[in-house]
């Protein structure tokens, strides 16, 4: 089983390949209009990629896009809204029934799936339904279901159209650069094994940040956290009292993140590092938002199907989330 994780994860930039052919040939049924806000409905691994496209469009978009994982969506939406419906397999719940609630409230309703209850409203209720390539894990669809997202923001005027040059770029990057990811990704797993992680990340990063501690929740199953600059000066900084051998602090950075951030990272390096002697610093690589935050994403995906080996843990292996789906389903 280790080994189909470890293809889906070298299949990665193949993902994004077929991500942009599925975007750039789906066809829309309805028209471009004016609205009020944005929110996806979605979890895990198919909400994971709104978030990061949250923080893509944060300087971008003119009105709000927002995130919403959970049963419920927020009072504002109605029919000035778009309503992005994001669920690989179709079936979850918590999203179903968001999904309804944006069809009481009268807003324009879009689908991204591989099948399940989702496609089968929207066929019935002729909404838009951009479908995935089904038969695998959600949190290892994230490109199929990024880009998606994109390409919705797109046609309805709300973001312009460059992304897809930024992602080819990406995708070059990618491919070029395996080997060393790979090994990138090997060598940050041996520093992480045997303790609990702590990631830290500019804002812009913050969805990146998440993405990377769910890996290693779902792939490596270990527990950690991630936190952002400089909110984390405000609180958690302070906690910072104790000794922490077993902790292992990964600063993801970028090169461009805001002067301020930089220098806050370098003075949190210092406290840090007065309680815990394990301390890494991993940079994106890339112009562009996107080929920044893919190469990240490559690397720490890699780093958790290798963590998960040195624990001789399966990778695919979720047997808990099971047990809750099965429960909840006799409630």
């Amino acid at each position: 089983m280790e080994a189909i994780m470890k293809q889906l994860v070298l299949d990665f930039p193949t993902q994004l390949h077929e991500a942009l052919i599925i975007g750039q040939s789906y066809r829309f049924i309805s028209d471009r209009k004016e609205f009020s806000n944005v929110i996806l409905t979605g979890l895990g691994g198919s909400g994971i990629g709104g978030s990061i496209v949250q923080n893509y469009v944060f300087d971008k978009m003119k009105i709000p896009f927002g995130v919403n994982k959970d049963y419920f969506l927020p009072a504002y939406v109605n029919k000035n809204s778009l309503v992005i419906v994001s669920s690989y397999s179709g079936n979850t719940e918590e999203t179903l029934t968001a999904m309804q609630q944006a069809l009481k409230a009268r807003a324009t309703v879009v689908c991204i799936t591989s099948g399940g209850k989702v496609a089968e409203i929207a066929r019935k209720k002729k909404l838009d339904c951009i479908l995935l390539p089904a038969g695998m894990p959600p949190r290892s669809c994230l490109g199929y279901s990024t880009v998606q997202v994109l390409f919705i923001l797109e046609h309805y005027g709300l973001i312009k159209r460059d992304f897809v040059r930024n992602i080819k770029a990406s995708i070059k990057m990618l491919r070029m650069d395996e080997k060393a990811i790979q090994k990138k990704g090997s060598a940050l797993a041996d520093k992480l094994s045997g303790k609990t992680p702590v990631i830290y990340t500019a804002g812009q990063f913050e969805a990146v940040a998440t993405r990377f501690r769910q890996q290693l929740n779902e792939n490596s199953k270990v527990l950690g956290w991630e936190r952002v600059i400089p909110e984390m000066n405000h609180n958690e900084l302070v906690g910072w009292k104790d000794k922490a051998a077993d902790k292992v602090v990964i600063f993801l950075r970028n090169d461009d993140d805001y002067d301020r951030v930089k220098t806050r990272m370098e003075i949190n390096k210092k406290i840090v590092r007065k309680y815990s002697p394990n301390i890494i610093e991993l940079y994106s690589k890339g112009k562009s938002y996107w080929e920044k935050v893919f190469y990240i994403i490559h690397v720490t995906d890699w780093a958790s199907v290798f963590l998960a080996e040195l624990r001789h843990q399966d990778s695919m292996e979720v047997k808990v989330i099971d047990f809750l789906k099965d429960s909840l389903a006799k409630v």
